[in-house]
């Protein structure tokens, strides 16, 4: 498993790695001067990744205080008991998502021939609530389409934006879940992307939930799904 340093401002550490059976993109986010972290989308079963993170997480020193879901489907959660029991941290999601985390119909994993669930969240979360890491503040943006209960977190220069906004691309809006009113979820999506992300400054670094990394002005002028 391996880690990739990225780099989106001073006093901020962050790392991602591809995990689980939709190769995910799991991050690190930490505050450099307390130390206090997040894990934002474990979507991985499998206990040697996350034994992978635990690790990562002693080496770099950190506190993890929250394990952050960008929404309910199975690749950007299965692993939040895992990762819960061994490094800790409270699970949040939005409220709309929480019940995918224990209804394998309901997050999709059935259609995938799998049937994942866990427990709980310890929070459910609404549209622009801060989540703090000792100075680093993270803003709840909610972004249905993909999934009824999609989040963004957004921080200073840079936005976490799960499957909603890809490097030339966007989430898929056709899955039973994808939003409250599935024959309108394509347009709840690009409303979404163009109300919420596309407001944010051109040179903010686009973190997605699978693939590399790209910014908000680089999809504005080049996304052919946003034309």
């Amino acid at each position: 498993m391996e880690w990739t340093v990225l780099d989106v401002g001073q006093g901020v550490i962050l790392e991602r790695a591809v995990v689980g059976f939709a190769s995910s993109n799991c991050y690190i986010i930490a505050d450099e001067a307390s130390r206090e972290a997040a894990i934002v989308d474990p979507g991985t079963g499998a206990r040697e990744e996350i034994e992978a993170m635990a690790a990562e997480i002693e080496r770099l020193g950190l506190n993890v205080r929250y394990v952050l879901n960008t929404h309910g489907h199975p690749d950007h959660m299965w692993g939040n008991d895992l990762v819960k029991h061994s490094i800790g941290g409270e699970v949040l999601i939005h409220e709309l998502d929480g019940f995918k985390l224990t209804d394998p119909d309901r997050n999709s994993s059935t259609l995938f021939g799998m049937s994942v669930r866990v427990r709980p969240a310890d929070r459910l979360l609404r549209d622009g609530e801060t989540i703090e890491l000792g100075a680093l503040k993270l803003t709840a943006v909610h972004t249905p389409g993909h999934s009824a209960g999609g989040l963004a977190f957004a921080g200073d220069g840079f936005v976490l934006t799960g499957d909603t906004l890809f490097a030339g691309s966007i989430g898929r809006s056709d899955l039973p879940c994808s939003s409250e009113e599935s024959t309108i979820a394509h347009e709840v999506l690009l409303e979404s992307i163009k109300e919420r992300l596309l407001t944010l400054p051109d040179d903010t670094i686009v973190l997605p939930g699978h693939g590399p990394e790209t910014t908000i002005g680089a999809e504005r002028t080049g996304n052919p799904f946003l034309r």
